[in-house]
């Protein structure tokens, strides 16, 4: 099989492991970056620390040195160096509009993209502005930690899923799995990134409201309940749209899903122990955006979107509305940190006065 060409767009966790592996495999690699990383990956290259892969034969850090790889400043720089097979695609969902403006000029150049991105909306913007033959949706659930611009440590080995149906696709899975990514496909996209997106929204906003561990979150019976009643109205939307649970590599989705119905003494100790693997040990993103001074979070496309179809689909869903509105104000200096700090009784109060008004 011939070498795949793939653009990368970034060398964050997700992209240096994805890209990195593939490049470890002698696949051919072209990042596109920020100015502010790539001087230091122009002199450091690629770091991956794989030992939590036991099938590696080193524990050393894999080192990718800079001349094996090629790192753009812009999209144009990157595509002078295709054609490309695949382009990589693992940013936060706050960044894809302006990725897709700046993919604009070029869309005739650019390849299929395979849209790790977390969310459920990604893959239809960017199928707007390059069409639909080159969208191919994909999610990761193995834990990756970065420790800077190219440098990363894999925690918690699972997988990736890729949408099994584009002309690409059977190529890409295969190569994947010979980069030791353990790829498997999905003939349901939807199916696929609304199971991710379920287990994306675990204590994950509550933590960064209130400035707690997701385990202190679920121990805190109200709290708990909050993050039971927000599955379920997640649940409740993916039923209307007919969109089934599907399990993800290493993560049993359907068997969270069926947890989430079960008395909360039986479901407890599922979703305890789901949430705190998934993360690798890392607080949940919400709070490392919100604690960062980013000024953005992703809420807005997980549990925002679960609003919003919520919504177009006539299902109610009062907690991850509130939860987003609460959040979004956080982020936007409009509530002070302080006001729900360590302070659970203040954000349930919040929802049973908002649910009052309605």
């Amino acid at each position: 099989m011939p070498r795949l060409s793939c653009l990368c767009f970034g060398a964050g966790a997700i992209g240096t492991y994805i890209g990195g592996s593939l490049a470890l495999a002698g696949e051919e690699v072209v990042f596109v970056e920020q100015p502010a990383a790539l001087g230091e990956l122009r002199k450091r290259g690629l770091r991956l620390q794989l030992r939590a892969d036991g099938r590696r034969q080193s524990n050393e850090t894999l080192i990718l040195p800079p001349e094996t790889l090629v790192f753009c400043q812009t999209l144009d720089e990157a595509l002078q160096h295709g054609p490309f097979d695949a382009a990589i695609y693992a940013l936060k969902s706050f960044d894809t509009a302006a990725a897709l403006d700046a993919m604009v000029p070029f869309a005739g150049r650019m390849p299929p993209v395979v849209c790790f991105s977390n969310g459920v909306e990604n893959e239809a913007q960017i199928a707007h502005v390059l069409g639909e033959a080159k969208v191919i949706a994909a999610t990761v659930t193995t834990s990756v930690g970065r420790r800077g611009p190219g440098d990363i440590v894999l925690e918690r080995l699972r997988g990736i899923g890729i949408l099994s149906t584009h002309g690409i696709s059977e190529r890409l899975l295969a190569s994947a799995n010979a980069a030791r990514l353990n790829a498997r496909p999905y003939g349901n996209a939807a199916a696929m990134k609304w199971s991710k997106l379920m287990t994306n929204l675990i204590a994950n906003p509550s933590s960064a409201i209130l400035d707690m561990t997701a385990a202190e979150v679920l121990r805190h019976p109200g709290l708990y309940r909050l993050e039971i009643g927000m599955l379920r109205e997640c649940l409740a939307v993916m039923r209307a749209r007919g969109i089934p649970v599907v399990d993800l590599p290493g993560m049993p989705v359907r068997a969270l899903a069926l947890a989430v119905q079960l008395p909360e003494w039986a479901s407890k100790p599922f979703l305890t122990r789901a949430a705190g693997t998934g993360r690798g040990g890392k607080m949940p993103s919400f709070h490392i955006d919100l604690h960062s001074g980013r000024g953005r979070s992703e809420v807005e496309y997980l549990h925002g979107a679960v609003a919003r179809n919520g919504k177009e689909w006539g299902v109610p869903t009062p907690i991850n509305s509130f939860l987003t509105e609460t959040l979004v104000a956080l982020t936007r200096g409009e509530i002070a940190r302080e006001e729900f700090a360590r302070r659970p009784g203040q954000l349930l109060a919040g929802l049973q006065a908002r649910d009052g008004a309605h």
